[in-house]
C-alpha cells in the first residue's frame, strides 16, 4: 500500500544551493506523489561530516522515508548503515538511504547507473580507449566503474589526495 506522503532529505556540505529538492518534488507529482524534500546541511548546522551518524538517527527518529547523501558523506555514512546494497558495498560509497519499515537503514548508489544511462543517451560515440578521471571520492568511484562498464580501455584516476587515487585504482584493477 502507497503512503500518503514522504518525508525525504538531502545531507551534506554547502548544500543550499542544490536542485534536489525541486526535482525530487517535482518528479514526485508527475508520479502523484506528495514529498516533502528537505536539506541537511551539515555545514548550517554547525557539525562535521563526521556527524553523519547522528543525522541519519534523527531523521530516522522523526520519521524520514529516506535520503539522499552527497559530498562530503557518501563513504563516512556507511558505518551507520543496517545494510548495504551490493552495489554500494562494491563502491564503498552510498548515495541513498532507504528506512524501512521497522527503521532499518539501507544504503544504496544510484552514481553508477546514472552516469552511464546519461553518458550513453548524451554521448553515445564518444571514444572510450582512454578516459581521464577527475576525483575519486564517492562520486568519482561510481563514474570510474560505469566508465569501465561502458567499455573503456585504460582509466587513469586524478585527484587531489593523490593515495585516494591510487586506493581507486588498485579496486578498479
Amino acid at each position: 500500500m502507497a503512503k500518503d506522503s514522504y518525508l525525504v532529505g538531502l545531507i551534506g556540505s554547502g548544500i543550499g544551493p542544490s536542485l534536489s529538492p525541486a526535482l525530487h518534488q517535482r518528479e514526485a507529482d508527475r508520479q502523484g506523489l506528495r514529498y516533502l524534500y528537505r536539506l541537511i546541511d551539515v555545514d548550517t548546522l554547525g557539525v562535521p561530516p563526521e556527524a553523519v551518524g547522528d543525522l541519519l538517527r534523527a531523521a530516522r527518529d522523526l520519521g524520514f522515508d529516506g535520503l539522499n547523501i552527497t559530498h562530503p558523506c557518501k563513504q563516512l555514512v556507511i558505518e551507520h548503515l543496517d545494510a548495504l546494497a551490493p552495489q554500494a558495498e562494491a563502491l564503498g560509497a552510498v548515495n541513498t538511504v532507504v528506512f524501512d519499515d521497522t527503521g532499518r537503514a539501507t544504503g544504496h548508489n544510484t552514481d553508477v547507473t546514472g552516469f552511464a544511462a546519461s553518458f550513453a543517451r548524451g554521448l553515445p560515440d564518444a571514444p572510450l580507449e582512454r578516459i581521464v578521471q577527475l576525483g575519486a571520492g564517492g562520486a568519482g568511484a561510481a563514474v570510474a566503474h560505469a566508465t569501465l562498464a561502458l567499455g573503456a580501455g585504460q582509466v587513469t584516476v586524478v585527484d587531489a589526495l593523490p593515495e585516494r587515487a591510487a586506493a581507486l585504482t588498485a579496486q578498479l584493477n
